[in-house]
């Protein structure tokens, strides 16, 4: 059989991939972290997966988007592990489930809710969606270290997006908010579920773009660019950079 080099869903060349590696939902914003690097180049651009390699502080660093939804992210994990992926964080985006997750916040996600369909497919049920704890340590660190207030906790991650009617087996936000989850978003169950799975330490740093209990998602409402929510991305994404590249805070 022949070799693969290049994987079929992602583009990513096979052992192309660093052993550190950060992700996010959408290409622009992995082209962003892209500019914070040295020597960056594109490695693929395939779908909605955009990778590039680089540096930062003269360690060698991946940066690949994911695309939106759980089904899809796993796809772009599992490649990204097969290249080489040994430590993902995932940058994301999420709504605040508490009064006090407003836009702009940050949150360490130490564990996920698992309400998707990939996670009912792929682990049995009552597996745990679980972050590093190592790597969450390291992220709280970072942030403390940069003058950044974090909230750490779970979070939900759900399929749907836009509600549609009152079923069955979607969330009851109040309910989750009760159980203090502190936010609602897409994909951080399949990242810890894929790395429990392939052995990857996995985590990830989130930023309120909105608080749903407040303001429920609808085109009209979610403005996930205001300038609160841009700062904070950058924040998020210098702690990332700084946890996988900094010897002495990836543990």
């Amino acid at each position: 059989m022949t070799p693969i080099t290049e994987l079929p869903s992602t583009g990513l060349p096979v052992g192309g991939v660093s052993s550190r590696v950060i992700v996010c939902g959408d290409p622009a914003r992995a082209d962003r972290i892209a500019e914070r690097l040295e020597g960056a180049s594109l490695l693929s651009h395939k779908r909605e997966y955009r990778g590039h390699g680089g540096t930062y502080n003269g360690t060698p660093v991946t940066v690949c988007s994911h695309g939106i939804g759980a089904p899809g992210a796993a796809i772009a994990f599992e490649e990204l592990i097969v290249a080489g992926g040994q430590t993902i964080i995932r940058v994301g985006t999420c709504g605040g489930l508490q009064p006090y997750i407003q836009p702009g916040a940050l949150i360490i996600a130490t564990a996920a809710v698992q309400n998707t369909g990939y996670g009912r497919q792929s682990v049995p049920d009552g597996y745990p969606a679980v972050a590093d704890p190592a790597l969450v340590l390291s992220l709280r660190r970072a942030a403390a270290a940069g003058g950044h207030h974090t909230h750490a906790g779970i979070v939900l991650s759900q399929d749907s997006f836009y509600p549609g009617v009152a079923a069955p087996a979607r969330p009851d936000y109040r309910v989750m908010s009760q159980a203090h989850v502190l936010a609602v978003e897409m994909e951080c169950a399949a990242l810890f579920l894929v790395g429990s799975l392939r052995g990857a330490k996995t985590a990830a740093i989130l930023i309120a773009d909105g608080n749903v209990l407040e303001t429920p998602e609808a085109v009209e409402s979610y403005q996930p660019d205001r300038e609160v929510v841009r700062a904070a991305t950058d924040a998020a994404i210098i702690c990332a950079l700084e946890v996988l590249c900094n010897p002495d805070r990836l543990i």
